[in-house]
């Protein structure tokens, strides 16, 4: 079965437009699928699509902690919920302090762009990160391609590396949850801290993103192995941002057997 729960429209760090992105699902042959763009809903305003398609309403939502960035993705909340709503507003305003931030370092470090480049690349977008930025410095022929940025600007360590300071994750569940939706940990397998997936089901998580391009053979059978072990749901998802960047497209075939419950939670 061909499905992909995790992916990104330009409403945030994406490059195709809402509906690009679910008529380029069905193109690929997607049978179930999510947009789910950083601390934003929004890519549903003016969405649709055809009846019979089965689309999950969904988001990402960047958390930080201990010193991790964690990523908890939410599936089929309530179209409106003030507590949710509150939480990706304050999120959307550290993206943009952070943004700041980078700006104010490269400026320091002899690149010359302005905040105001990184707004114009991300136009549409809802939630600025550091692809913006880097698509700022390409644009401005400071640098050959968005990857030296994170390479060598934008990461940690670097001389315009500047941290998140989002919700923990902890609220980002409860949040989830409260709006009636289910929380999942998003690509666990990329966490520098193996332990943070012991702390996800002490949040309440509901389940982990076992399917994921970067996990291997041994980071899905020892993910698989948490979720059967902590009675989670696996979910499965590209990742997808850009095809310049993402090559392999949308969808992610996994066994049905697999992502069965977790569509009978969500649809």
């Amino acid at each position: 079965m061909i499905v992909d729960f995790h992916s990104h429209s330009h409403e945030s760090d994406g490059s195709l437009a809402p509906q690009a992105l679910a008529d380029f699902m069905l193109e690929r042959g997607v049978e179930a699928f999510s947009i789910t763009d950083h601390d934003t809903v929004s890519a549903y305003d003016s969405l649709t699509v055809a009846p019979g398609v089965r689309m999950v309403r969904g988001l990402e939502i960047n958390t930080t902690y201990a010193g991790n960035e964690v990523h908890i993705l939410g599936y089929a909340m309530r179209s409106s919920d003030t507590a949710l709503d509150a939480l990706l507003a304050s999120n959307r305003a550290a993206r943009d302090a952070r943004a700041r931030k980078m700006v104010e370092r490269l400026r320091a470090a002899g690149y010359a762009i302005t905040y105001d480049d990184v707004v114009r690349e991300g136009a549409a977008s809802k939630a600025l990160g550091r692809p913006h930025v880097a698509k700022a410095l390409m644009r401005s022929g400071a640098i050959p391609h968005v990857d030296y940025a994170f390479r060598h600007l934008l990461s940690y360590g670097k001389p315009a590396f500047a941290a998140s300071e989002h919700v923990t994750p902890a609220d980002a569940v409860a949040a989830i949850k409260a709006a009636g939706g289910v929380a999942v940990l998003a690509h666990p397998g990329r966490l520098r801290d193996a332990r943070v997936i012991e702390a996800a089901v002490n949040w309440g998580i509901d389940g982990l993103e076992v399917f994921y391009p970067r996990h291997d053979r041994s980071d899905v059978a020892r993910l698989r192995a948490s979720a059967i072990r902590h009675g989670l749901l696996m979910t499965a998802g590209a990742d997808f941002h850009d095809i310049r960047y993402h090559t392999a497209g949308v969808g992610m075939e996994v066994e049905e057997a697999d992502i069965q419950p977790f569509l009978e939670r969500v649809l």
